[in-house]
């Protein structure tokens, strides 16, 4: 069953008097439980792709199915409703709140969906990250690695139905990348969550199921696999 359908997608800026295209007629879906990496050059349009299947933007044109709402019908708080039930992020910089302590960042997306259990539930996921130990340290006193496991068990908060990742390990050194990397796809296949992740890293690329490469916002041909 589809999760998420592009349908002829196409995203344009305005730039002084000119039309920038970011993102031409795109078109692709992805099943349930699948990984997919997206893939392509700085400024290939990867990140605003991945924007727009998330609903975070608006496409110019074309359609976005996100679970079986279509996107661009949607008003921003229906948006942010369907975000906040259906989606998980992680970030290359982590996002992660600096007011708060590693188990409050947990707890955010579990409050907002007012869950009595949430602080059981933050303490069970930086458990299974690995950080039960530091579960009151605030992002300034936890390594970069530390600060990414958070962010993996915040996505992973409100069990989303598919989980967008923008080079989650862009910051990290290789050891710790590919531990988050394991982690990562190890959550995936237990949780049943569908994978897109974003990134410049060929290897981790080749993990996934599937892999789509994208250059000057057109989906190359012959590398959609």
């Amino acid at each position: 069953m589809q999760i998420l359908s592009v349908e002829n997608v196409t995203k344009t800026y305005q730039s002084g008097s000119r039309k920038l295209t970011v993102l031409d007629n795109v078109h692709f879906s992805i099943d349930e439980g699948e990984s997919v990496a997206i893939v392509g050059p700085s400024g290939s349009g990867k990140t605003t792709l991945l924007g727009l299947c998330a609903g975070l933007d608006y496409a110019t044109s074309g359609s976005v199915i996100l679970n079986g709402h279509a996107l661009e019908k949607l008003s921003e708080d229906q948006r942010a409703a369907v975000r906040n039930k259906e989606v998980g992020f992680i970030f290359q910089n982590f996002q992660l709140l600096p007011t708060l302590t590693a188990l409050e960042n947990v707890m955010v997306p579990l409050e907002l969906k007012k869950r009595k259990d949430a602080k059981t539930k933050a303490q069970e996921l930086l458990k299974m990250v690995g950080l039960a130990d530091r579960s009151t340290h605030y992002p300034t006193q936890l390594s970069g690695g530390e600060q990414q496991r958070v962010s993996i068990a915040r996505a992973f908060a409100n069990e989303p139905k598919i989980l967008f990742a923008d080079e989650p390990t862009g910051n990290l050194d290789t050891e710790t990348g590919t531990i988050i990397e394991d982690m990562i796809f190890d959550l995936n296949k237990q949780n049943g969550t569908t994978l897109v992740l974003v990134t410049h890293d060929p290897e981790l690329a080749k993990k996934t199921n599937k892999i789509i490469q994208i250059k000057g916002g057109i989906i190359q041909e012959g590398q959609y696999v």
